[in-house]
């Protein structure tokens, strides 16, 4: 069996162009365009480059964005003053804060601080806790993404064998909620776990997103399994790759994941996607 690849890049900009459209019927209607603000703490440059793209697709997309760089030393009250004066712009549907964040600051107070309606990376625990409740509001971009990947290749879910290996609050722990949601029978693994091999091979839907180069062997695949591989690491050759071996699990999925080009694209896309559905959430709450 050789998988066939799924094109995170082409399911992306379907989306992206999906908001396009829904943002110039606002435009046609008289109502404006959604906006997002961005915060990035600090010069890292790997944060820079992923910032940069937001900006780019939220400019494509048809979306106002606004981006502020704060110094790494920036204090605690400062940003928070900064989030604060993004909460009471009208202007701003959303809002996004670029982690990781300097050690000095507490990442849990930052991300609560954002009012859960802008709230577009999905990560404040109302948001969390409506996904948990079975009513979704704002999504956590990435495991929203693959939800929509698995959607584009016609992926059933109902009973389905669903594996998460990694349980961040980022990915793991909400990819398991979407896929509650969604019907399949989930487990999800952390370091925790007994028997990884085991785990990984009852998978008939299979999302990694841990950070380590490799450590899912193909050889541990389900035959016919879909792989989601969130996991992008450069290696010292320069080379980006997941956290599956791709090569040999590919010889066993029915469908897989390419790094790059996979899950990346469909995050950027959920965020404009996210952002519009801010928008449109604030204007049916402010004309009932």
């Amino acid at each position: 069996m050789a998988a066939r690849l799924i094109d995170g890049k082409q399911i992306a900009l379907d989306y992206r162009h999906a908001v396009r459209e829904a943002v110039d019927k606002r435009l046609d209607s008289g109502q404006r365009a959604p906006g997002l603000a961005v915060i990035l703490v600090g010069n890292d440059p790997a944060s820079q480059v992923y910032v940069g793209k937001k900006i780019e697709a939220c400019q494509e997309a048809g979306l106002v964005s606004q981006a502020a760089y704060p110094d790494a030393h920036i204090t605690q009250d400062e940003l928070i003053a900064l989030i604060d004066r993004y909460n009471a712009d009208d202007s701003v549907d959303g809002i996004l804060v670029q982690l990781p964040l300097p050690a000095h600051i507490d990442a849990s107070t930052i991300i609560e601080r954002v009012r859960p309606d802008k709230d577009v990376d999905g990560f404040h625990p109302y948001n969390v806790g409506r996904l948990a409740q079975r009513v979704p509001c704002l999504r956590a971009c990435t495991p929203l993404g693959i939800v929509r990947l698995l959607e584009a290749i016609g992926e059933t879910f109902h009973g389905r064998q669903a594996v998460v290996v990694g349980a961040s609050n980022i990915v793991g722990r909400p990819m398991a909620l979407e896929f509650l949601l969604k019907g399949a029978t989930t487990t999800v693994c952390h370091r925790f776990t007994r028997d990884l091999e085991y785990e990984v091979g009852q998978a008939e839907i299979l999302v990694v997103g841990v950070g380590k180069p490799g450590l899912i062997k193909g050889e541990w695949i389900r035959e016919g399994a879909t792989v989601i591989d969130v996991g992008m690491n450069r290696l010292d050759s320069g080379k980006l790759v997941g956290d599956v071996a791709y090569e040999a699990a590919a010889e066993r999925a029915a469908w897989i994941t390419p790094v790059p080009g996979g899950v990346g694209p469909m995050t950027v896309a959920m965020l404009m996607s996210n952002t519009l559905r801010a928008a449109q959430l604030r204007d049916a709450k402010n004309a009932g």
